[in-house]
């Protein structure tokens, strides 16, 4: 959610150089402002700070369905990014007082979008995950990767009604568990072709060796990481990144597993079992 302002900016900058310090890819927020303040392009420049690992944009399919597609390609290309995320976020726009309410075709511009996209499109929801099937269709139309982004860290629901009145707020609140949580969404998720993401509610190592171990290809991290480099700086998001580094390494070489893909091994973790009966009836969705 990073972007249009000083501290915006500052955050963003700080995380691409934690970034390309620890080699990991980056993500901005939404470059929505870049098609009215194009002369914020800067805030999403981040390549000069990141040079070696990807980066990637992000805009709401609402506002892909409703751009020509060339001028998509013009603030990827502005920007420089190597990808572009599309996050769906229908529980946020329903709540927030000027929200894009409208969500007809939207299965059908995305889909129209990535299949002549030059660029790896990756599609994610905002906190509530992404159903079963509707991963398995992203997946068909031709998506990169689909980020679960699963219920457990922010709720952009709440956020917004602790912006408006106290009605709001109170409706907003009833949503508090809403979604899909993100392990269980993961163990029912179509991981098989390794293009499934793990986020929503990481916050440790810990959690990326589950993930990994459920089968997501990546794991990724928004609160900790923006709230470190908000508070310390590049240095201390790299010091949290490695923390995730060697509890990860450390459960690899406790479990033996050599690969991530040893880590997956049955019973390593004993993950799947703990959600089987939550993994089959979100299947069923």
């Amino acid at each position: 959610m990073t972007g249009g302002s000083a501290e915006g900016f500052r955050v963003n900058r700080e995380l691409a150089l934690a970034a390309g310090e620890l080699g990991v890819p980056v993500g901005t927020g939404s470059i929505r402002v870049l098609l009215e303040h194009p002369e914020l392009a800067d805030h999403f420049r981040l390549k000069a700070h990141a040079p070696d690992v990807p980066l990637m944009g992000n805009i709401g399919a609402v506002q892909l369905r409703d751009l020509e597609p060339a001028r998509v390609d013009g603030l990827v290309e502005l920007m420089g990014a190597d990808a572009l995320v599309v996050h769906l976020n229908p529980g946020q726009e329903l709540f927030e007082d000027d929200g894009d309410r409208d969500f007809r075709r939207l299965r059908e511009s995305l889909a129209a979008f990535i299949a002549r996209a030059p660029y790896p499109v990756i599609v994610k929801e905002t906190g509530f995950g992404i159903a079963p099937s509707d991963a398995r269709f992203l997946l068909e139309a031709g998506a990169s990767y689909v980020d679960l982004a699963g219920s457990g860290g922010t709720n952009w629901i709440s956020v917004e009604g602790y912006r408006h009145d106290e009605a709001s707020l109170e409706a907003a609140l009833e949503f508090g568990d809403w979604g899909f949580r993100t392990a269980p969404l993961l163990a029912a998720s179509p991981v098989e072709g390794g293009q499934i993401l793990a986020s929503g509610g990481l916050r440790t190592g810990m959690d990326v060796a589950k993930a990994l171990a459920l089968g997501a290809a990546a794991a990724g991290m928004a609160l900790p990481l923006a709230r470190a480099a908000s508070e310390g700086g590049a240095r201390a998001v790299v010091a949290y990144g490695r923390r995730v580094e060697r509890v990860l390494k450390t459960v690899m070489l406790l479990t033996g597993s050599r690969t991530v893909a040893d880590l997956r091994r049955p019973g390593v973790l004993s993950l799947a079992g703990v959600f089987a009966e939550e993994r089959d009836r979100i299947a069923r969705a």
